[in-house]
């Protein structure tokens, strides 16, 4: 079941602990993917806070928000790149997506597979998708005091098999949110510090969030491969064409 956007909203913009997460989150975004120059970015669930880096240079970027969650208009004070779409109907042409962000989307949905598939739908060759899921293992997928701690977390093991069935190809993996979801200042104050000391000993400290970047695997056709023989001119009139 998808959040409400408003609340999304309200965490990601109008709370210290859900900035303080947009941050993170996005550093570790930023540092698999520095740049878009020329490309199509798309964010579907409420991946939108992770886009602003590529607003500027990207050929196109576009929010994608499913209608059981709700929309709102983004970025603000610039022209409107969110769209309202259906969960697993986008209305984005097949093989037109460069970089694909999803967050809030996979482990709220009804629909896993059809989501997937949809997914795979639209990111073109060469192209690569980031999931964003909560960490099973992490202490925001037990509070339900921030989105995280809402609809199905996963391992990083869970989450690439159900990409590799999917027909995606997991290339590499990280973690992000490291500072407990607290919202004592203390926390809050020691978010980037805390951060830092996560990524560098991942094994002592569980991240929030999981993040698993995938490329598109594309199968070759099925089935044996049949040649046309030659065809051969038919020569039962050679005799009556040409003389004796």
């Amino acid at each position: 079941m998808h959040l409400d956007v408003q609340d999304l909203r309200n965490f990601y913009y109008r709370s210290t602990l859900g900035r303080a997460a947009q941050a993170a989150i996005r550093g570790r975004l930023v540092d698999l993917w520095p740049e878009a120059k020329g490309q199509t970015v798309v964010g579907f669930g409420f991946a939108v806070p992770l886009l602003r880096p590529y607003l500027k240079d990207a050929r196109r970027v576009i929010g994608l928000m499913p209608g059981p969650q709700g929309v709102m208009p983004w970025p603000a004070g610039m022209p409107n790149v969110s769209v309202l779409t259906e969960e697993t109907m986008w209305p984005i042409e097949t093989g037109h997506v460069d970089k694909l962000v999803v967050m809030h989307g996979l482990e709220n949905s009804n629909r896993p597979s059809q989501l997937l598939e949809e997914c795979w739908r639209v990111l073109g060759p060469g192209g690569r998708a980031l999931f964003v899921v909560p960490n099973r293992a992490g202490l925001w997928s037990r509070s339900d005091r921030t989105p995280f701690g809402f609809g199905q977390p996963y391992s990083t093991t869970q989450l690439e098999n159900q990409l590799r069935a999917h027909h995606f190809v997991p290339e590499s993996h990280c973690s992000a949110l490291y500072l407990p979801p607290s919202f004592r200042r203390f926390w809050l104050k020691s978010g980037s510090l805390i951060e830092k000391t996560g990524q560098r000993i991942p094994t002592v400290m569980a991240g929030g969030v999981l993040m698993v970047e995938a490329t598109k695997l594309i199968r070759p056709p099925s089935g044996n491969v049949t040649k046309d023989a030659a065809k051969r001119p038919i020569k039962a009139l050679d005799g009556l064409l040409k003389p004796a």
